[in-house]
């Protein structure tokens, strides 16, 4: 029996329709990528067309009372977000952080089960919610202020950082684990000194989805925060200001110097997000780099 055999040079049929299927799944993928990134250039655009006009050095360190004046800046604004947001992060990164070791560590049912139920639920609780519970609680007894702020975006970055934070220690081998109890090492002392340094680039990008999440949110500051027209440093008592806030005010403003300052002020955000974004890969790339 003879076997037929083809020149290098021929393709077989078979050949030439998995290639042209590999180039409609090829074209397909990135007609979805184009899709999925047009509305992001979109804002982006616009943003950047209406916010740079505004967006001058004396926006960035200067603070103004006024609405109607197109002179001053929003230092104040960019100084309440920063401070709220790095108490959140302390409140919020380690109690994250620590859940999550809990839950792939030690994996008690009687608790796992209830704090993933929970960390799920707060996931999709809108962001109102969280405000009006510490406006409730807090508010009454304690006043508007940085710290109710903080504490606002800090539940909202929680379930966040568990959820992320679970799913990267997870990707952590086995291996390791029972090379550091193969040496005598300790359950703890095994989560601290392997697992998380082997999970910790893996952490920090993210966390960054929750940072980036609670740098955004303006619903929950109306009630905690609630805004103010200069630089406050009480950490609580005095209301506090923030971008999001200030870029709220601007928007509903009949001035046009508030709508301009309010798109300078999301051009900052913006910003101020991918510098974040930035600094965490930098991070977690040298990270990455001391752990091989």
């Amino acid at each position: 029996m003879s076997i037929q055999t083809l020149p290098l040079t021929t393709r077989s049929p078979i050949s030439r329709r998995r290639k042209m299927k590999n180039r409609i799944a090829t074209s397909v993928l990135v007609l979805c990528l184009l899709a999925a990134l047009a509305p992001l250039a979109m804002i982006i655009g616009v943003v950047v067309r209406k916010g740079a006009p505004s967006f001058t050095l004396s926006f960035l360190t200067t603070t103004s009372i006024s609405l109607s004046d197109r002179s001053g800046g929003w230092l104040h604004g960019l100084f309440g977000s920063l401070y709220m947001l790095g108490i959140a992060t302390v409140i919020a990164l380690p109690l994250g952080i620590a859940a999550a070791l809990y839950l792939v560590e030690y994996r008690i049912e009687r608790l796992t089960g209830p704090i993933r139920f929970f960390t799920d639920v707060m996931t999709g609780v809108p962001s109102i919610f969280v405000g009006l519970f510490i406006y409730a609680t807090l508010v009454g007894a304690l006043g508007f202020g940085t710290f109710v702020g903080a504490l606002a975006l800090a539940l909202l970055m929680l379930p966040i950082i568990v959820r992320s934070s679970e799913e990267i220690l997870r990707l952590v081998p086995d291996d390791l684990r029972r090379g550091a109890y193969a040496l005598g090492a300790r359950r703890w002392q095994t989560s601290m000194n392997v697992v998380l340094p082997a999970a910790g680039p893996g952490l920090i990008t993210g966390s960054m989805l929750a940072i980036a999440r609670a740098l955004g949110e303006t619903a929950p500051l109306i009630l905690t925060a609630f805004g103010a027209l200069q630089i406050v440093t009480h950490f609580q008592g005095q209301p506090q200001a923030a971008l999001t806030l200030l870029i709220f005010t601007g928007a509903r403003s009949p001035f046009e110097a508030a709508k301009a300052k309010a798109w300078a002020g999301a051009l900052e955000l913006m910003l101020l997000v991918l510098i974040i974004t930035f600094i965490a890969r930098l991070i977690a790339r040298r990270g990455s780099r001391g752990s091989r």
